[in-house]
């Protein structure tokens, strides 16, 4: 899957429609994504996220939830806090 748009910085939309928020601790992976950046989508065991956003070119992951859904209260600060 390519990147259709990433207008805003905590959300991207695939070229198949679906759209997804990404963790804001992972926010700085996505600063190297450009248009043409092939991209899977992977089921997520974490706690927090529902899947993650795999580069195919370099393997770094993001996670991610659809857009339309919310993160969990309080895991986004634990894990940021790095716990």
């Amino acid at each position: 899957m390519k990147i259709h748009t990433h207008a805003e910085s905590h959300v991207v939309e695939l070229d198949d429609g679906s759209q997804w928020q990404i963790f804001p601790g992972d926010l700085a992976t996505t600063l190297s994504w450009k248009p043409e950046t092939d991209l899977h989508l992977e089921q997520s065991a974490d706690r927090v996220s529902s899947h993650v956003l795999v580069n195919a070119t370099d393997d770094s992951r993001v996670r991610v939830i659809a857009a339309d859904e919310t993160w969990v209260d309080g895991e986004v600060k634990k894990e940021l806090k790095g716990g």
